[in-house]
């Protein structure tokens, strides 16, 4: 029966959150950049899903996108954050345009779309969770902008948290290491081109040494994602989970040792 905002709906992770909410008898607004997806994705999903396009960076888009949920559904109950990018470059070749669009595309969001949604979500004793990545956990190698906005989008859901529980509100976030979404294919489309292998072989290849060996699916996230903001999860808050495949145990170093 809530009702839940979700940014970056259109594709990937967070067409999967908006699948799952409604399957669990949620209603679900999705936001994004582009209508074409955001509208197939809320054609499937029927009377419990609206699409509102917008950019999850910019202020007044977002105050939009959280009074239209109230007009057509009800005051949202939570926000799930999914807009985000990636980019491939070190320190050192990185443009200011680059850094400034990495930036803004994974940590300005958040922070825009939190402070929409903050107001609403302290009235409903609500829940907010910030998909971030491996990359706010780990360095991923030439992406500084990537791996600074992940980890700076931590430090946002720490502070809201800190600020915002004595009000009722509970901030988490979720770290997903490879996830089999169209953003990954780009990064498999490399594997594939070095490894001579399908794109199903190079997601295997990169998960080699993950403890469960693959990638996580879209559902599988979503379903993390949809915990955090249920009543089931209602005193966790402050949350830094990783949904990796166990990515994140495992110290490479050590496999260097046993060979």
């Amino acid at each position: 029966g809530k009702t839940v905002l979700v940014t970056g709906g259109g594709t990937g992770i967070g067409a999967a959150v908006a699948q799952e909410i409604v399957a669990e008898g949620g209603r679900v607004v999705i936001t994004g950049r582009r209508q074409h997806v955001l509208a197939e994705v809320a054609d499937e999903l029927g009377d419990a899903a609206r699409f509102f396009v917008s950019d999850a960076g910019k202020r007044e888009d977002m105050e939009r996108a959280v009074a239209f949920a109230a007009e057509v559904f009800s005051p949202i109950d939570a926000v799930i954050t999914c807009a985000g990018t990636m980019g491939a470059n070190g320190v050192a070749s990185e443009s200011d345009e680059e850094w400034a669009r990495i930036l803004h595309d994974n940590l300005t969001t958040v922070f825009v779309t939190a402070r929409a949604a903050l107001p609403t979500l302290i009235d409903r004793k609500g829940a907010l969770v910030v998909v971030s990545s491996l990359g706010g956990l780990q360095a991923v190698p030439q992406s500084c902008g990537y791996t600074a906005a992940k980890h700076g989008t931590l430090g946002l859901v720490r502070s809201m948290a800190f600020d915002y529980g004595p009000q009722g509100v509970r901030v988490n976030a979720v770290c997903p290491g490879f996830v089999t979404t169209p953003m990954a294919d780009g990064h498999m489309a490399l594997v594939m081109k070095r490894e001579n292998c399908t794109l199903e072989e190079a997601y295997l290849h990169v998960s080699t040494n993950v403890p469960l060996r693959r990638a996580a699916t879209p559902p599988e996230v979503a379903s993390t994602c949809t915990f955090l903001v249920s009543d089931k999860a209602a005193a966790v808050t402050g949350a830094i989970l990783p949904v990796d495949g166990g990515a994140t145990v495992v110290s490479p170093p050590m496999l260097r040792v046993i060979g």
